[in-house]
């Protein structure tokens, strides 16, 4: 018997991109045999290989019990193969392999969550991206070996549900209690799509007819009392696949596609094959359990993962170095389909706001990186919001340049190309050029370096020639790592607009510009550029970045005058947004006067209330304090944000008076026939509650407390108990109990309650200490984690005081209990170097106090990079 032993892992084994090598073998089919008993799983596999290139045979493997080694019907010996803690490597071996392997796994002791292994008591599931694979066999585990996978999976009767990819093609009795089913992938695949599920769910069942006329099964797999749950995620699949064929001619190409959800997940969600496993939090919606933007999130991620058949799936990563080839595409194609479901500038408004406060937080940091990076030492800790978000935005550019026929074009190119492949970041590029007709090329910069761009504008009127004059000029951020940053191409959407009537201007033919696309987009990719538009008899108003066309940082010199006019008479939604959030940011961060915003929104409201009360909702967005301390890089004090942010709402709040309340009243979302409506009225309700709060009007907490009371939405429920909470209303304590004691059999509703405690404003030490010390918080579970922790990093001065010592002793303890979530915790203090003394020091010494008492890569390598700057 050979054991491989735990593996001691240094953190300074660094992967580079330049080193790519071919595999030495493809594997051209696999045969997996799965038996799962209750104190061990035996995995059985039978792999046909080609030899590709020279090399030894190297299959991967880690925290498996090798029982036994066949090499084309030859029993090896120990003297025949090395055997390490991270591999089985066969040396001479010939040019055609049949391998038999045998193994012992633990899936019922395996708390990281990869591999295979036990999410519930009844419940066993697999997590292999991106290299899971190798903890459940010996196997060339890497993106680029694709191979047809055929699987059977054995298991006690008290777990009737056996799901593996593709579709069922046996079922049977395996004796003494024990049954069985075959699975057959027709779609060769790498083994980090593979997937297998065996436990006692329930399920959801519906059908789906594809343009090509072929008649899926879809099946929705969930505990018995969160079927019906289930109905908008099944709508919502039904949904992505009709989006995906009408957008992008892209039909679903097995018999079955099945969803498995369980709380136990690292991910949110995960694209195997035909067989989705998700977080419960990303495919379980209701309106009296979740929250509006919980069942919005959950629409987007079914289609995210739907969406990832083509772009992902079918055509997936040649290396890990291309993670945001597959995720950045896929992001903006949800993005896309999220757009069709309510107000698109409010979508985009929200994917920004997203992008603002992880992702450019993150390039501004120790751990900022490439969307395509060119070394890691943990693959895990490059999932992150640069990989997935700016990823989305490179392609939003280039689709915006292209419009739409020259984009789908590009893409009917790359899938008719690369169909079965596995492909980089330039066969994607190359394609959308060859298929589109216009060079791309230069975008690939954007996927090669670190860094906001920072777009410095400059407006300038000439009275006695009646022109208008753009001056652009692009900079970034010098990078240690990355010496020889160049220009990118940042397409520029613009507007003009009359300044004396807010009309929108329509840019004629002599005013239009030599890089010029349709819709007033201009293609800025030089160091410095100057536009001039010509026959303006005023001075007008310039919107820039229209939609947010590119992820930079816009510097335009602005009056505070031209943002309040923006904010009024904008007809670009997201502008309007922006406008207002730049105003805000001048108001917390500068010392601006906040008369002129205040008089902005109370000239912008009535109309929009009735138009939009979603858009309107979003007009009383004020930057966080966690990204307004993101836009300070020194010397950076929380109280002193959070200070200045509380003293404008509560400003804010008495200047619009009666309206508030006036608003409440009138407000319905029962009377809105459309979700998306009633969405915004519900949203739009919760504020003016608020800010009623935030005036001191008492009868705010009669109305909140009403509100929890008599409704049926968690929306509504929660935006009331916030209400109640926040301000330590007479009525809190009888809220907070009876809302536990409502959903306390409700993970994802229980998960708000702990959310929402560790978020109050005036949360202490001793408030963390009663969440993580409840009966029902979970280390075990992701979601019960993270719903404190995310609940405590919403409050920065938190955060950086009390929350310190949570969040280290945090990635202490999962360091080797589940060291993905570990390290991406510990990556809420990556700007610690930004506090002012003596913090800064004394948030230093703990993070260098923590470096030698943790181990694994994940854990490591972030520590190090959040300590390098």
């Amino acid at each position: 018997m050979n054991i491989a032993a735990n593996p001691i892992i240094e953190a300074d084994q660094t992967v580079y991109l330049k080193d790519y090598q071919k595999p030495s073998f493809l594997v051209d089919s696999i045969h997996l045999d799965i038996q799962v008993y209750d104190e061990h799983s035996q995995v059985d596999a039978v792999l046909e290989l080609t030899r590709q290139t020279d090399g030894d045979l190297v299959l991967l493997g880690r925290d498996l019990e090798l029982k036994s080694v066949v090499l084309n019907g030859q029993q090896l010996s120990q003297e025949q193969y090395t055997l390490d803690a991270e591999q089985l490597v066969i040396r001479n071996a010939p040019n055609q392999i049949k391998l038999e392997t045998s193994v012992i796994i633990h899936p019922e002791s395996n708390t990281q969550l990869e591999g295979l292994y036990q999410a519930a008591s009844d419940l066993f599931v697999t997590q292999n991206e991106p290299e899971g694979f190798r903890k459940i066999t010996f196997y060339p585990d890497r993106p680029d070996v694709l191979s047809v996978f055929t699987t059977r999976v054995e298991a006690d009767k008290k777990y009737p549900v056996l799901l593996a990819n593709g579709n069922l093609i046996e079922a049977g009795e395996a004796g003494e209690g024990r049954h069985y089913t075959i699975w057959q992938d027709p779609t060769k695949k790498p083994a980090y799509l593979f997937a297998c599920v065996i436990g006692d769910l329930a399920v959801l069942k519906d059908r789906y007819v594809t343009s090509e006329g072929r008649d899926v099964a879809l099946e929705i797999y969930a505990e018995e009392k969160d079927i019906p749950k289930c109905h908008i995620a099944m709508e919502a699949l039904k949904h992505s696949m009709r989006w995906d064929e009408e957008h992008y001619g892209r039909p679903y190409d097995l018999d079955n596609y099945m969803i498995v959800a369980t709380s136990a997940f690292n991910m949110g969600a995960m694209e195997n094959k035909g067989l989705n496993i998700f977080n419960t939090s990303c495919v379980l919606a209701d309106e009296e359990y979740t929250t509006d933007a919980a069942i919005m999130r959950v629409q987007s991620v079914i289609a995210h993962e739907y969406f990832h058949n083509w772009t992902g799936n079918r055509i997936t990563c040649r290396d890990w170095f291309q993670l945001c080839l597959k995720e950045g595409l896929t992001v903006f194609r949800d993005q896309s389909f999220s757009e069709d479901l309510q107000s698109a500038a409010v979508q985009r408004i929200d994917d920004v706001a997203v992008l603002k406060a992880h992702q450019f937080p993150e390039d501004s940091g120790p751990l900022s990186h490439p969307p395509r990076p060119d070394h890691f030492v943990e693959i895990n800790n490059f999932y992150t919001a640069t990989v997935y978000e700016k990823g989305a935005e490179i392609n939003r550019m280039m689709a915006t340049l292209l419009g739409k026929e020259k984009f789908r074009k590009g893409t009917d190119e790359y899938f008719e190309r690369h169909d079965g492949q596995a492909v980089t970041v330039e066969d994607w590029v190359a394609a959308l050029t060859a298929g589109s007709g216009v060079d791309l090329s230069n975008f690939l910069t954007w996927y090669n370096q670190p860094g906001t761009p920072k777009l410095e504008a400059e407006g300038h009127y000439d009275v006695a020639a009646q022109t208008y004059t753009l001056n652009f000029k692009q900079s970034l951020k010098a990078h240690p790592k990355y010496p020889n940053l160049k220009a990118v191409p940042i397409p520029v959407a613009l507007a003009l607009f009359d300044a004396a009537t807010g009309e929108q201007l329509v840019l004629n033919s002599d005013s239009l510009f030599e890089n010029a696309v349709k819709d007033g987009v201009y293609l800025f990719d030089q160091d410095q550029a100057s536009i001039v538009f010509s026959g303006l008899s005023t001075k007008p108003v310039v919107s820039l970045l229209r939609n947010f066309s590119a992820p930079v940082n816009l510097e335009f010199n602005y009056t505070d005058e031209e943002l309040a006019f923006l904010i009024q008479y904008e007809t670009n939604g997201f502008n309007q947004w922006q406008a207002t959030q730049t105003l805000l940011e001048r108001i917390l961060l500068n010392g601006h006067d906040a008369h002129i915003y205040i008089q902005a929104i109370k000239n912008t409201l009535p109309d929009l209330v009735a138009q939009d009360p979603l858009l309107a909702s979003r007009l009383f967005d004020v930057p966080s304090e966690g990204y307004l301390g993101s836009r300070i890089d020194t010397d950076y004090e929380p109280v002193k944000i959070q200070e200045q942010r509380n003293a404008l709402i509560e400003k804010l709040a008495r200047e619009l008076g009666e309206f508030c309340k006036d608003t409440y009243l009138a407000l319905d979302p029962d009377l809105q026939k459309e979700f998306s409506q009633a969405m915004g009225v519900r949203a739009l309700k919760n504020i003016m509650l608020s800010m009623m709060a935030r005036q001191g009007d008492e009868t705010a907490f009669e109305l909140a407390y009403q509100q929890y009371e008599a409704t049926a939405n968690m929306s509504e429920r929660l935006g009331a108990l916030r209400v109640l909470v926040w301000n330590d209303a007479p009525q809190a304590e009888a809220a907070l109990h009876d809302f536990y004691q409502r959903f306390k059999d409700e993970a994802l509703s229980l998960d708000q309650w702990f959310t929402l405690q560790a978020a109050h404003p005036c949360a202490t030490t001793e408030t963390i200490q009663y969440l993580t010390s409840h009966a029902d918080y979970d280390l075990g579970v992701p979601n019960r984690i993270r719903s404190v922790s995310g609940g405590l990093n919403a409050n920065p001065v938190n955060t950086w005081s009390f929350g310190v010592d949570h969040f280290i002793g945090l990635a202490k303890y999962l360091d080797e209990k589940n060291p993905i979530v570990g390290s991406r915790l510990l990556q809420v203090l990556s700007r610690w170097y930004t506090l002012a003394e003596p913090q800064r020091s004394e948030v230093k010494a703990k993070l260098e106090a923590l470096k030698p008492q943790v181990k694994s890569k994940n854990v490591s390598e972030t520590l190090s990079s959040m300590l390098s700057i």
